[in-house]
């Protein structure tokens, strides 16, 4: 297991103060940032689960609060997906400007709302991400338009028994111009909570952020 340096930032995003835990190995070679889901946040186990395997992987993440707590209680915050892809283009930005984290080819791993807010703002920002992961994601919410936009490789990955979201990330794929490769993990449940499940997801992860993700000079 990788010795990884970690650091809470405080990210001002339209004079809103936002925090992210920033995380980073040895000589990292890409960055990952993390969009939550509804009700989860940087302390969320399983997403940390999935940063310490990509650390393990040579790969930096930053997982991020998209919601302050008192909006994290509002249904429609959650579900405003506009809102959480301004702030995490605004996270994106902030992350070009580190000197620590500017030059490393950068990839979202969203999970539920968060994959489509990972989505619309990878259709914004176009060459600027190199990779997209959907965990248990909701990309239907991004939109028709905003998927026909996205042009960097997209991993979706859906319990084989999160039968509704399945279907709705089956729908999406087709809908999507760029690679996008839909993986279904036998034996799983929308919060990938059985076991095993997590560590497929974080091993598939892995090697769809090695693949595209990564610096190679």
């Amino acid at each position: 297991m990788n010795i990884r340096m970690e650091e809470l930032q405080r990210i001002e995003i339209n004079g809103l103060m936002l925090e992210g835990l920033l995380a980073m190995p040895p000589g990292a070679r890409g960055l990952v940032l993390f969009a939550h889901g509804s009700g989860s946040s940087r302390h969320s186990p399983r997403n940390n689960f999935v940063a310490q395997v990509l650390c393990d992987h040579g790969m930096g993440s930053l997982l991020m609060d998209l919601l302050r707590p008192e909006e994290d209680t509002d249904p429609a915050a959650r579900f405003d997906i506009a809102l959480l892809t301004e702030r995490l283009v605004a996270a994106t930005r902030w992350l070009r400007k580190q000197p620590l984290t500017r030059h490393l080819p950068l990839g979202y791993f969203g999970a539920s709302t968060g994959a489509a807010a990972a989505l619309r703002a990878a259709a914004q920002l176009g060459p600027l991400v190199h990779a997209v992961v959907s965990r248990g994601g909701r990309p239907d919410l991004a939109g028709t338009a905003a998927l026909a936009k996205v042009a960097c490789p997209t991993l979706l990955l859906v319990g084989s028994l999160d039968t509704e979201v399945l279907a709705l990330n089956r729908q999406a794929a087709r809908q999507m111009q760029a690679q996008v490769q839909l993986t279904v993990v036998p034996g799983a449940t929308h919060l990938f909570e059985e076991p095993g499940t997590l560590e497929a997801v974080a091993r598939h992860a892995a090697q769809w952020f090695e693949a595209h993700c990564i610096r190679t000079h």
